[in-house]
């Protein structure tokens, strides 16, 4: 802070036995204050001010000490009335506008620092300030120009480049950003603020090799520079470097323990490597530290799911949600889970569907969209997804592109999350346009859709992971269908049909949805089958002497009351056992909570055998151990059912009573194995007894289950694609005729 030469005085104050004169009591406490002995100059201050309480460097000198021990509000008190004696000095403006800044009054900060330079426009701390303030408002434009200002009277600071940078940094103007911390690097060589902020900005420019050394650079040179080392995380992680990451992270918390956004950002990392347990301490640290920040609620949802906790992970997301009321990715998780819970009624969960679809709806107007009564040649049909890759999304949409005609159809692809693979490089060859909504807002992805005369827009979607539901919602394509990727309403109103079959949405069901359904024959599904050659092999209870159940689905699906169920079915076979696979199980947490939740219901442990992720080949390589697949429930398995199946082992379902837990029976009945469908609880441990005491015709099953079912319309896939393809002309039609058809004119009398 600017410090003003004390004023003359002829007044005395009483300092001990003998009396003192203003001069130089005010002398004496700037000695104090220089040295930095605030209280003792705070007490000379004040002493001044007893005797004349109006005394211009009185107030301001001792405002400016105030603020220097951190008393910002007696700072601010002190320094108004110091303006308020001598309203033309420039410096008393310029040091309450300093104190306010440390108040984060940024707004009251920027006024008081244009005070200060209507008065002294020369004053280069004033610039230099104003422009932080401005920065600290995220007005980058004009702090831009603050600096540029400041270097006029001095150019040969490198924190002024430093802070130019950051505001360039702030409008995205990358050059000029690393320019300006080039400028600061020129003037401090080995300015590490400089540096990390340099990685910043080429890590926006896209080089993050580059970016990664320059934080490395600020940390050799700062070796507790807490934002280097999470900058450094942050950006190995974008760079696949995920165990490198997290002892980044670990480093950043280390240095500072307060360092909520290390902690969360942690938390993502080890949750990726399904150390679910210590990713559930990261987000708990995070929330300690920031009680009102709603998305580490969000993932500790996540993880909490990931262990099986349903309904701890349910309240973690409602807690997001009441924090952060639009928080979209919440309220998806919310309705995701919810589908979950064995207690939750298709009624409750379209309530809950149709409140986040108002909700999306209210912040945007959607489409109109032109005549259309014209014929078409090709129908341009959109895709929006973030599972165009190996994914179950990638498994049952392969076959079905390839096979749709090309001269009714053209394919457009949207998709919504980063990555590619093998299954993507199938997939796109059968796409004449494939674009990216990475980045882009609501507002512009949906203008980016409409822009490229989409008629048909499907979302593959639903409230799983990185779905752009509000973009359906401001009506993009005249027709939008939900399919595939999701099992329940989006309560999208926007969004006209959902893809269904007689199996997944008997009649009568309707009105579980806002969506109106569109019933395709056979099944709504079409499995691509693996390219892997993996054969069937001989059913392993005949080598083992026991049964072997299994499931192959993700833990969060096996609930209280799945896990009392299998527990019978393991009781009512002796000797049996049950295999898990899910990559959850990868974390030992995960394990022994499953462990446990079992041996409540007398199961051994070594009745119990859990293996966690493991790649395509290798995990369908798992069912050579298993005799006949578990479905749970109420969320029961779709292309882990199609795999077993096709591995050669049936899957016993349950009946359900809504779209998703009726997809068991749909895929089963499709495949020819309606048998495997049981009416309840009593009925399901019934048939695990008897399927499993019947030896003989396990193996026979076995040993022919490939081959029905890729006879079946489950994998005939120019079949579904016909089915497809009618199905879509039938949906232009309709709204053709709806656009064609006279408006209703109503009398009024």
């Amino acid at each position: 802070m600017n410090q003003a030469a004390p004023n003359s005085a002829a007044a005395d104050i009483s300092a001990g036995a003998a009396p003192l004169r203003i001069s130089d009591a005010l002398h004496s406490a700037l000695q104090h204050h220089q040295a930095g002995r605030l209280e003792d100059a705070a007490r000379l201050y004040g002493q001044i001010l007893r005797v004349e309480p109006d005394h211009a460097d009185a107030l301001h000198l001792s405002g400016v000490a105030a603020y220097q021990g951190g008393q910002y509000a007696l700072a601010v008190s002190l320094l108004t009335r110091a303006i308020a004696a001598d309203p033309a000095r420039a410096e008393y403006r310029l040091n309450l506008g300093n104190a306010l800044q440390a108040q984060g009054e940024s707004a009251l900060a920027i006024s008081h620092y244009r005070d200060a330079l209507a008065l002294a426009p020369g004053l280069y701390a004033a610039h230099f300030n104003l422009g932080n303030a401005l920065l600290a408002e995220r007005s980058f434009a004009a702090a831009i120009g603050s600096y540029r200002q400041a270097e006029l009277i001095r150019g040969d600071l490198p924190e002024l480049y430093n802070n130019l940078g950051n505001a360039y940094l702030g409008q995205h103007q990358l050059d000029a950003a690393i320019e300006s911390f080039n400028q600061a690097l020129v003037r401090r060589p080995d300015y590490a603020q400089a540096h990390n902020n340099l990685g910043n900005a080429l890590k926006e420019q896209g080089d993050l090799p580059a970016a990664a050394e320059r934080f490395r650079h600020a940390i050799g040179l700062q070796a507790e520079y807490a934002e280097a080392y999470y900058n450094l995380a942050n950006t190995l992680e974008a760079l696949g470097q995920a165990e490198a990451a997290v002892a980044a992270y670990r480093q950043a918390v280390a240095i500072r323990p307060s360092y909520a956004e290390a902690h969360y950002n942690l938390g993502i990392v080890l949750q990726a490597f399904a150390a679910y347990e210590e990713a559930v301490q990261c987000y708990r640290l995070a929330i300690e530290l920031r009680p009102q920040w709603a998305e580490p609620y969000n993932n500790l949802g996540d993880a909490l799911a990931n262990q099986g906790q349903l309904a701890a992970a349910l309240e973690s997301f409602e807690h997001a949600v009441r924090l952060k009321p639009e928080f979209d990715v919440a309220r998806s998780n919310t309705l995701f889970h919810m589908n979950y819970a064995a207690g939750v009624t298709p009624q409750q969960y379209l309530r809950t569907a149709s409140d986040f679809g108002t909700r999306v709806a209210a912040r945007a107007a959607p489409y109109t969209h032109a005549d259309t009564s014209q014929p078409l040649a090709r129908l341009r049909i959109g895709f929006i997804s973030g599972d165009l890759r190996t994914h179950p999304v990638g498994f049952f949409l392969e076959s079905v592109v390839a096979h749709l005609d090309r001269q009714r159809f053209e394919l457009v692809a949207y998709v919504t999350k980063p990555g590619e693979d093998a299954v993507t490089a199938r997939i796109k060859q059968h796409f004449s346009e494939w674009h990216s909504l990475l980045g882009l807002s609501d507002a512009a992805a949906a203008s980016k859709i409409h822009d490229d005369g989409i008629q048909i827009l499907i979302d593959l979607a639903g409230h799983t992971a990185d779905n752009r539901l509000p973009v359906m919602a401001r009506k993009p394509a005249p027709v939008q269908v939900a399919w595939l990727g999701y099992f329940a309403s989006t309560g999208v109103a926007a969004i006209d049909y959902i893809l269904a079959d007689d199996q997944v949405l008997p009649v009568g069901e309707e009105s579980h949805f806002v969506e109106t359904p569109w019933r395709l024959p056979d099944c709504y599904l079409c499995f691509t089958a693996p390219r892997d050659p993996i054969a069937v092999n001989r059913l392993p209870l005949v080598s083992n002497g026991y049964v072997t159940f299994g499931c192959f689905n993700k833990l969060n699906k096996m609930n209280d009351a799945v896990v009392a169920l299998w527990a019978r079915v393991l009781h009512a076979v002796p000797g049996s056992r049950l295999v898990l696979k899910a990559k959850e199980l990868t974390d030992v947490s995960a394990r022994d909570l499953t462990q446990a939740r079992f041996a409540a219901w007398g199961i051994a442990p070594q009745r119990i055998v859990m293996e966690g992720f493991s790649v395509r080949a290798s995990y369908l390589e798992n069912y050579h151990r298993v005799d006949i697949a578990l479905d749970p429930f109420p969320y029961p398995g779709g292309t882990t059912t199609v795999e077993a199946l096709w591995m050669g082992v049936p899957v016993l379902s349950r009946r359900g009573s809504r779209f998703l837990s009726h997809a068991g029976e749909s895929l089963l009945k499709t495949a020819g194995l309606p048998e495997w469908i049981a009416a309840d609880d009593e009925d399901y441990v019934r048939r695990a007894q008897a399927y499993a005491a019947d030896v003989t015709s396990l193996a026979e099953l076995r040993a022919g289950l490939r081959d029905q079912l890729l006879a079946s319309p489950l994998c005939d896939a120019p079949r579904f694609a016909a089915n497809l393809g009618q199905a879509l002309n039938g949906m232009w039609q309709r709204y053709v005729d709806s656009a064609a058809a006279p408006a209703v004119e109503s009398s009024h009398e």
